[in-house]
């Protein structure tokens, strides 16, 4: 049995009680760290086996995953933080889960474009998820090139070390349009900018970024 578990994206209190007892009751726990995974179950006063599962090891971590399955044994697969499979590894082993025909399912729970979504400001009732863009610039300039006539409210994932040329580049591409930026979502300091992406691109050339960022864009109109 492979369960895919969601976990909070920064406020422990946002973890489900059936993801709860589901970590407590598998075999095997596939974590994308399983340093930050082990702090997390150490919190709840979870003790199970851990195994490392990340972009770089998927292929041969889902043999060991494979072994404990076709034994009768169960696996939770969590990441970092939000939902596996969003921008986050997971899909290989749902593909490997269908293949083998093994029984599988998904614990709901937090993710970050959501809450970003509801709260941007931009409409809610059609949008694409694009999560993170490549790092180069002209590689994620024809990235936002495939959207550019889209009508849909797009939205996007980056790191603290490119928002800034992430904006920059969707200034160039899309115009001024009207964007919203999530930060440390469920956290302390939450903080979401809205305004048009000339603004936003000015106010983030000023500070420091600090964690990840989700970025709402509205589309054409």
């Amino acid at each position: 049995m492979i369960y895919l578990v969601s976990t909070p994206i920064g406020n422990l209190g946002d973890i489900s009680q059936r993801a709860l007892d589901t970590l407590g009751s598998v075999d095997l726990i596939a974590s994308e760290d399983t340093r930050t995974t082990g702090l997390m179950l150490k919190r709840f006063g979870i003790s199970k086996p851990q195994m490392s599962f990340h972009e770089h090891n998927e292929l041969s971590a889902l043999e060991r995953i494979a072994k404990v399955v076709d034994g009768g044994g169960s696996v939770a697969l969590v990441t970092d933080s939000g939902t596996p499979a969003i921008s986050d590894p997971g899909f290989r082993l749902v593909r490997r889960a269908i293949e083998a025909g093994w029984k599988m399912t998904a614990i709901p729970g937090p993710t970050a474009f959501v809450p970003a979504l509801i709260m941007s400001g931009l409409p809610v009732h059609a949008f694409t998820f694009r999560g993170f863009p490549p790092r180069k610039t002209g590689q994620r300039r024809r990235f936002f090139e495939a959207d550019k006539d889209s009508a849909y409210t797009l939205i996007y994932y980056e790191s603290p070390y490119r928002i800034q040329q992430f904006l920059e580049d969707a200034l160039a591409i899309f115009g001024d349009r009207q964007a919203a930026i999530a930060n440390d979502l469920t956290k302390m300091f939450e903080a979401i900018d809205r305004g048009p992406l000339s603004e936003l691109t000015k106010k983030f050339a000023t500070i420091t970024p600090k964690g990840e960022y989700t970025v709402v864009i509205a589309g054409k109109q």
